[in-house]
């Protein structure tokens, strides 16, 4: 047998954990290729995670007023205030994330919110734990994963020429002529023909969101790179993307409000991540090129934890059912001239309240 050479401290680096030498996982050039994604990822899932919290706060905080004999107006409350500045803090955690990591990857980790609702509603709200919540959570989980290992390491720091470059290449001149085409049939058929079906409604919102996601990535790279001594903001497409977003972000509001007052939560929370977070990844592959030179297993892994992710939110609020306050009954027994026998209760799915007891009346109604 041969003898082992002997070892000496400056002929290698072998050292364990450490994140600045060496070649394992853990080592130099793997933690600086991926370190400002990694801290993309974990602004992302801990501001959606702060939004979860911030809903089921001012959920509560909503069920503790109703609940008072002289009930008073929500914005009287502490802990209503307590949910807004999470929620603001989340949506910073957001929108910071997309100065460290792809659009294709911090999209998707929407689902850290629902996922913390679901499961913040058991413990605090004590909702009932349901085995279809537990499996869409752990395919929320797996698929979040997979997002995380396969998304393309790209470069991310975005200068005010870059995104002018990107403003005008062919590839986003073209998407933005269709998606412009689509949704001006979406708006006709929304204005002219009254057509509010949930998929026209949440079509539109996801065309906004690729050009609010394309505006807030670009908005929050520019500042990044400034913050670095490198200044970008007396640059117009600064402000230009600034109005983007702010625009974008105001008619998403309006179309997403009026599916909410039209359809339960539960059909229209899935079908705006799916819609929405498709979008936004297909913004970010045409836009930012983040897919352009990844192998095509990363592209299917990356694309069948997003499958996981859909499947996991759907499960996970399908069977979540609109919460209802208790409405009193209206005792009408001493209202003069009318022949009532017992209470009616307001129905919510008519425009009368409960029916009357009076054949006259029916007969009324019923031509």
């Amino acid at each position: 047998m041969g003898t082992l050479p002997m070892w000496h401290p400056a002929a290698g680096n072998v050292t364990f954990g450490s994140p600045s030498t060496g070649n394992g996982p853990l080592s130099g050039p793997w933690y600086r290729a991926v370190k400002t994604q990694l801290l993309g990822v974990l602004l992302a899932a801990a501001g959606n995670f702060l939004i979860s919290v911030s809903l089921n706060i001012q959920k509560c905080a909503h069920l503790q007023l109703a609940c008072q004999t002289d009930p008073k107006p929500y914005y009287t409350s502490k802990l209503w205030w307590c949910g807004i500045i999470l929620l603001g803090l989340g949506e910073v955690g957001n929108f910071t994330a997309y100065g460290f990591a792809p659009a294709a990857l911090v999209a998707p980790l929407g689902c850290v919110s629902v996922i913390g609702s679901a499961f913040i509603s058991v413990l605090f709200l004590k909702e009932t734990m349901k085995a279809a919540v537990i499996l869409g959570g752990t395919l929320a989980v797996a698929g979040t994963y997979l997002l995380v290992t396969f998304t393309p390491n790209v470069p991310q720091e975005l200068t005010a020429k870059k995104v002018q470059n990107y403003l005008v290449s062919w590839p986003f001149v073209i998407y933005v002529i269709l998606e412009i085409i689509i949704f001006c049939i979406l708006l006709y058929f929304y204005k002219r023909k009254a057509v509010k079906h949930i998929v026209v409604l949440l079509m539109m919102v996801a065309l906004l969101a690729s050009l609010t996601v394309i505006a807030v990535k670009a908005v929050a790279g520019m500042i990044t790179h400034s913050m670095k001594g490198k200044m970008q903001l007396t640059y117009p497409v600064f402000y230009i993307m600034c109005v983007l977003m702010a625009a974008t972000c105001a008619f998403q509001v309006k179309f997403l409000k009026q599916a909410m007052e039209l359809y339960e939560a539960t059909a229209v929370v899935p079908v705006n991540f799916v819609f929405s977070t498709t979008s936004a990844i297909i913004s970010g592959v045409i836009f930012y090129q983040e897919f352009q030179s990844a192998a095509l297993l990363s592209v299917f892994m990356f694309l069948f934890g997003c499958l996981l992710s859909f499947l996991g939110v759907f499960l996970i609020t399908r069977n979540r059912k609109k919460e209802h306050l208790q409405i009193p009954y209206i005792d009408c027994g001493h209202i003069p001239g009318k022949n009532v026998t017992g209470k009616i209760q307001p129905d919510s799915h008519h425009l009368c309240y409960g029916t009357l007891n009076n054949k006259d009346d029916l007969g009324k109604l019923q031509s």
